[in-house]
């Protein structure tokens, strides 16, 4: 027999495709006996991955389809300016959810793998952590690679989240021949690694299903994500929940509903069903009766992988893409949605995702954590009381360096790259720069641009026609300062990447079995 927690998520049953699920009517009849408890806002973070600048309808992409995405921004408030502190997952996720730079919690170099010693150390307080200290119900949905550990030491249960059903890493990180690409009788298109255990589901600590059946997969997460909104409404309580979907990395996958409806191929299905989950969840908010209570907040953790050429995602008009510090690798979609509070429109403010943990808290009333933040408040912003207090933003390449600091500065319309360096990731393009054979070089006086007319990194000020123009030459020693600055205050926590590997710390259903590592199935 099924789990407890999993026969309960089976009994809910789906309606078309991702649509709404029905929620529970003893828990739409408990969430309306009378009106709840004045309280703090419902707070749902929707993380997508290896999604690009320009793959949104919203974001002008001629062949995305994504109609609830693009009511979330046309109801609520898009950036332009939005940044992830990293081109790679498990350093961005990492300042995502503890407001810090990668370098602080020692998330470099590169991604953790399934049999990494390190991950996130526990000393790091995590937005979830914040959040269930304030009386929140916290659940995750989804992609975690922010480490396994000993034991699972180093996941969700142990960081915050009072429920988790995901993927410990990158679904890639397993035998491609356990993954399901398009169309379903197709072989997987390109490599995945090899030598380790097929990639596991959890719920909670416990493994649930080995390798993970992907087409399934988004359903699961939507009824998870359902079951943590019913429940909180029937508590009274409010609930923060963090969906980080996985959808867009390669290898793309889909329910089969969802296979050759975009017309863009894997990734546009791939796209296409992600699309679905986010009108999935706002249908339960409305069903609910919690639209006006819960904010939506949407972005990425990285640029598109554009190596996978069509397989992959679009930066629209940003220089490469995920793997280097140009806008393509780090500039990300990001919409903020609440019915009532956040009035439609489009900010040019600058804002990361250093700034969710602190805005978040900020709305919530709750206390931050005694450490070093990064990230500002910028809840009057998203509430039209104020504008965004960051005027400066710092690039880390995926390996970062005490000795180089950080490689790029961003100080209001302009950036300084004081180094570059192209990337595997962001191969293919025709721009040499993004290649991965392109070396790291070094720039003094950096490549100064202008991002308010130049948004594509096309035109050096510096060694162009604007050198003489007012604010130029005042920017150079802006972001020289800057980075001077920053660097010498950084404090590099040990590195967790860098701690090494241990199969042994692979998560398998059936410890002990031979022949390692592919004995570890189970269903």
């Amino acid at each position: 027999m099924a789990p407890a927690p999993l026969r309960l998520l089976l009994g809910l049953g789906l309606g078309l495709g991702l649509g709404l699920v029905p929620v529970p009517v003893a828990a739409r009849a408990r969430a309306r006996d009378g009106p709840p408890p004045p309280g703090p806002p419902n707070l749902v973070l929707i993380l997508a991955d290896d999604l690009g600048y320009g793959d949104l309808g919203s974001s002008g992409h001629p062949r995305s389809a994504t109609p609830h995405l693009d009511r979330m921004a046309a109801a609520g408030l898009r950036f332009t300016d939005f940044y992830a502190t990293c081109p790679l997952c498990s350093p961005s996720r990492a300042s995502l959810l503890t407001g810090r730079y990668q370098t602080r919690s020692g998330l470099f170099p590169g991604v953790l793998y399934p049999g990494s010693r390190g991950g996130l150390p526990l000393a790091e307080v995590t937005v979830a952590e914040v959040l269930a200290a304030r009386g929140y119900l916290t659940g995750m949905a989804g992609k975690w690679h922010l480490g396994v550990g000993a034991n699972g030491s180093f996941l969700p249960p142990h960081q915050g989240f009072q429920r988790f059903l995901g993927v410990p890493y990158s679904h890639d990180q397993g035998p491609c021949q356990n993954l399901t690409c398009f169309p379903p009788a197709e072989r997987c298109w390109g490599t995945c690694d090899q030598g380790v255990v097929p990639v596991p589901l959890l719920d909670n600590l416990t493994v649930l299903q080995q390798p993970l059946d992907l087409p399934g997969l988004e359903r699961r997460y939507v009824r998870f994500a359902q079951q943590l909104m019913a429940d909180a409404a029937r508590l009274h309580r409010p609930f923060f929940l963090y969906y980080s979907s996985h959808h867009t990395h390669y290898p793309q996958f889909g329910g089969a509903e969802f296979v050759g409806r975009s017309g863009r191929g894997p990734f546009g299905d791939a796209l296409l069903e992600l699309d679905a989950a986010v009108g999935a969840i706002l249908g339960t908010l409305e069903e609910l009766g919690l639209q006006k209570d819960t904010l939506v907040f949407f972005t990425a953790d990285n640029g598109p992988e554009t190596m996978r050429m069509w397989r992959g995602g679009s930066a629209g008009l940003l220089k490469c893409g995920k793997g280097t510090t140009y806008e393509g690798g780090v500039r990300e979609p990001a919409l903020a949605y609440w019915p009532g509070h956040i009035q439609p429109g489009v900010t040019r403010e600058l804002a990361s995702t250093l700034d969710l943990l602190p805005t978040l808290a900020a709305l919530a009333g709750a206390q931050l954590p005694n450490v070093t933040l990064d990230g500002f408040d910028l809840s009057p912003l998203l509430l039209g009381t104020g504008k965004s207090p960051r005027q400066s933003l710092f690039y880390y390449p995926p390996a970062p360096d005490e000795v180089l600091g950080v490689f790029a500065v961003r100080y209001g319309r302009y950036k300084a790259h004081f180094f570059t360096q192209g990337a595997f990731h962001s191969d293919t393009t025709p721009d040499q720069d993004c290649h991965g054979l392109t070396p790291l070089t070094a720039h003094d006086p950096p490549l100064l641009f202008d991002l308010d007319t130049d948004p594509g990194e096309n035109y050096e000020l510096l060694r162009g026609g604007r050198r003489g123009e007012p604010g130029v030459l005042q920017a150079l020693k802006d972001t020289r300062l800057l980075k001077a600055t920053f660097d010498a205050l950084m404090v590099f926590g040990p590195s967790q990447v860098g701690r090494g590997l241990d199969p042994a710390l692979q998560l398998c259903c059936s410890p002990g079995c031979r022949p390692w590592p592919s004995c570890c199935r189970c269903q």
